[in-house]
């Protein structure tokens, strides 16, 4: 599998993983925080915002492949720059790191299908999360909320209908598909902030 992701793509999605995880981890750490805690954070931010980007992309990646295009995840060094620069001055993450871009013609379906994939596996991570939060002791229940969340924003940001959005790809496609992702992702993002 590993053989499909070239070493430019692996670059990419490691600098993009680390930055969003950097940008994250300013904004648990506002209002100071010793080494200890840095690194909690840090660390954190690794597991739950950086598992639940690269496999996004992953999930969009692997995808295409399946209908026999050729994808691959670019970031976007000037959005990645804002998101941590955001963090640190204003205590908000806008993270849009990158894409990954199909080359090829896809049907509607076929796009349609791709851009669910990655709300999808932000959804299907929330699972694994939720267990950790709801059954975990102290740390792992935070590591189980905070991964909970994030995949439940990622996954209803992703699905808003508008611009190069998932969801724009989705409703087009299915509109069913868009109704059942978007109620499902905006409900857990929901529940999750209760």
């Amino acid at each position: 599998m590993l053989e499909r992701i070239p070493p430019r793509e692996r670059r990419d999605l490691l600098i993009a993983w680390l930055a969003i995880s950097i940008a994250f981890t300013l904004i648990y750490i506002r209002g100071g925080v010793n080494v200890a805690g840095l690194v909690f954070f840090f660390v954190m931010s690794l597991i739950t915002v950086g598992v639940a980007f690269v496999l996004h992309e992953l999930a969009h990646k692997f995808s295409a492949m399946r209908y026999g295009y050729w994808a691959e995840f670019q970031k976007d060094n000037q959005m990645l720059l804002v998101a941590v620069v955001m963090a640190a001055l204003v205590g908000i993450v806008f993270a849009a790191p990158g894409a990954t871009y199909i080359y090829g013609n896809a049907t509607r379906t076929e796009n349609g299908r791709i851009s669910a994939a990655g709300p999808i596996t932000n959804l299907l991570l929330c699972i694994p999360f939720a267990a950790l939060w709801l059954l975990g002791g102290d740390l792992l229940a935070i590591v189980g909320l905070v991964g909970l969340r994030v995949n439940a924003m990622i996954a209803t940001f992703n699905m808003l209908p508008i611009s190069v959005l998932d969801g724009r790809k989705v409703l087009a496609w299915n509109p069913a598909v868009f109704a059942v992702l978007m109620a499902a992702s905006l409900g857990i993002l929901v529940w999750s902030l209760l």
